[in-house]
């Protein structure tokens, strides 16, 4: 089915992942975190940071429904460049049959530098997270942070929300800087994006 929004097709799909969601949500409110699917606003501008035109593969953490991952599609990166990791088994088939080019691990987020070598990697181009970080220890949210940007070529960015009013993993706990955007209104709640960085040589 092609991604048209606004059109009929779209509407029924999103009603449908609506409803997977929210079934996911009420089984597992910790794990999910999100009180209701991401809006498109919200994953428009989570996508802006990730450039297409970046040589190697992009990681999205806790992809769920594959929100996020439409836009990265629509945005210009190669499904088969993308590699989601989703520990929901409903949600991995359902990636699966969305992007059937992409590849899907089931599995832990936070053991992201066990998957990627597995994958034999190499320089990431960015990181996409949906995960609920404030579900998590400090020490483990850090630890991810770092993770992600050991794999990171210098300057690429991992992207991540929160309905917050400070970064999910606060400035000086690594070698990066954090930036913010403004306030995404149009999603419930208002979320804000956080872009994580380790300068360029």
């Amino acid at each position: 089915m092609r991604y048209e929004p606004g059109g009929a097709p779209r509407k029924r799909e999103q009603l449908i992942e609506d409803l997977r969601f929210l079934k996911s949500w009420a089984a597992a409110p910790l794990r999910t975190g999100a009180v209701s699917p991401s809006s498109r606003e919200l994953a428009q501008r989570m996508v802006r940071e990730i450039s297409p035109d970046e040589p190697g593969l992009v990681v999205e953490l806790g992809p769920g429904t594959g929100v996020f991952t439409r836009e990265l599609v629509a945005r210009g990166i190669n499904p088969a460049r993308l590699v989601l990791v989703e520990a929901n088994p409903k949600f991995c088939r359902m990636l699966k049959r969305a992007f059937p080019q992409a590849k899907i691990i089931q599995g832990d987020a936070y053991r992201l530098r066990e998957h990627l070598m597995h994958l034999n990697a190499g320089q990431l181009a960015g990181v996409i997270t949906g995960l609920p970080l404030f579900t998590q220890p400090l020490a483990q949210r850090v630890r991810l942070i770092n993770d992600c940007l050991e794999a990171l070529a210098p300057g690429n960015p991992i992207v991540q929300f929160s309905y917050a009013l400070v970064p999910p993993v606060p400035a000086g706990h690594g070698d990066y800087v954090v930036e913010s955007s403004r306030w995404v209104w149009r999603n419930l709640p208002p979320a804000r994006v956080w872009t994580y960085r380790r300068p360029r040589a």
